[in-house]
């Protein structure tokens, strides 16, 4: 990225569904680390419900976002140079389930208010000012904070696409579009999505994604598993959660009864569909069951040929694929089913349409496969980094400022 493109010295405010303290990782988090290279970001948690309180009113986290609601402990902390962390002293009211709109908007309304206090407060003890308000994801207890915290420029960041989410679609259907529409910008890390958030609002952006893929690029000891070194060969091998509503378990049953000679092995815990799935009485399909993340490179360095086996549907339509990035980092073969959102790979994988294409491409990943496309494979998966993806969103930041001169 060239020092003319960096966004630098200004204040930023993350707002989002993924507190920092989550246990899994976030895209937003490697945003807020990336921002804070070059600029000063406070990272904010999303407020505790009553609802969560009465549920898990004795975990350790809930208890100390409680202790912070009550003044006991602070909720202003620091992570590292330039970027902190704050836990709300407010209390969000739980109200997803009112289906009366007029209800759930003045309520909604009243946690935004709660929320954009607890967040001014913040902004003031550390002197931010002419912030940007950067919203990962989030549509109901951000939805009125571009007005009641006035940033310098509000962004929307979708990363997936909400409304085939059950909790979302109600009320979504109706917020996100108007967030989308009065932020300043948006940004979105697929095509499927950029194009999503077009159709509301024309400063909207793809601006890619990041992967962490140093242990997948690093693998110090290539010997296979011992749990997969026996398995016949050629492997055919989907590393990931098993879950029908992502994954094509017809699809799977196909390409192994059709292909016998093919060893089809699967890496990871099993939803109930999966696990009452025909694939359990196939000979040739292999369940090795959930492996620790440190392990899954070796796995996939036993793979003939990787397979991201999606069905299509409101949930994957428009993900953007991390496993890909993933396999192609290991220089790997990949045969997956054509989506838009897959559309940026199609020079380096083969996309399949129909079941038989499938079977055609995985015979044809096989045959093709050389160093030359290896290495080629480990550039372009290489190219998608942190840096590059927030360099794409500070891009758009400075397409909207100079275009306001």
């Amino acid at each position: 990225m060239a020092s003319n493109e960096l966004v630098t010295g200004r204040d930023i405010v993350i707002v989002g569904q993924q507190p920092w303290d989550e246990e899994i990782g976030s895209n937003c988090r490697n945003i807020a680390i990336e921002f804070a290279k070059h600029n000063r970001v406070l990272y904010v948690n999303s407020p505790l419900d009553r609802f969560t309180l009465m549920r898990d009113k004795n975990e350790p986290r809930v208890k100390r976002r409680l202790a912070v609601i009550k003044g006991e402990q602070e909720g202003l902390i620091s992570i590292q140079n330039n970027l902190w962390n704050l836990y709300p002293d407010c209390m969000a009211e739980s109200i997803n389930k009112i289906r009366i709109r007029p209800v759930f908007n003045a309520l909604n309304k009243i946690n935004n208010k709660r929320f954009a206090a607890a967040i001014k407060k913040a902004i003031q003890k550390l002197g931010f000012k002419n912030f940007i308000l950067f919203d990962d994801n989030e549509m109901f207890r951000t939805f009125y904070l571009k007005e009641l915290l006035s940033p310098a420029i509000s962004i929307y960041y979708s990363r997936d696409y909400m409304l085939a989410v059950d909790y979302w679609k109600y009320h979504g259907t109706i917020l996100e579009p108007l967030l989308i529409a009065k932020s300043d910008l948006c940004v979105a890390n697929s095509t499927y999505l950029a194009n999503y958030c077009g159709q509301y609002n024309p400063r909207s952006y793809y601006v890619g994604q990041g992967c962490e893929l140093s242990m997948f690029t690093d693998l110090a000891d290539k010997t296979y598993p011992a749990d997969i070194a026996a398995i016949p060969r050629p492997v055919v091998g989907y590393v990931g959660v098993l879950q029908s509503i992502r994954l094509d378990i017809k699809l799977l049953e196909f390409i192994a009864r059709c292909k016998p000679d093919w060893s089809l092995v699967l890496v990871g815990p099993e939803d109930e569909d999966f696990r009452n799935s025909k694939l359990h009485q196939m000979k040739n399909v292999h369940f090795l069951g959930p492996k620790p993340p440190a392990a899954l490179p070796g796995y996939i360095n036993a793979f003939d040929v990787c397979l991201n086996p999606q069905i299509v549907n409101e949930v994957t339509i428009g993900n953007y694929p991390r496993k890909i990035d993933e396999y192609l980092a290991m220089g790997k073969p990949v045969v997956a089913t054509a989506t838009e959102a897959m559309s940026i790979f199609a020079v380096h994988t083969y996309l399949a349409n129909t079941k038989d294409d499938y079977l055609k491409l995985i015979e044809k990943a096989m045959k093709d496969d050389n160093t030359a496309r290896q290495e080629g494979r480990k550039r372009f998966a290489s190219s998608h980094t942190w840096e590059n993806s927030v360099g794409e969103i500070y891009k758009a930041i400075n397409r909207l400022e100079s275009g306001r001169k």
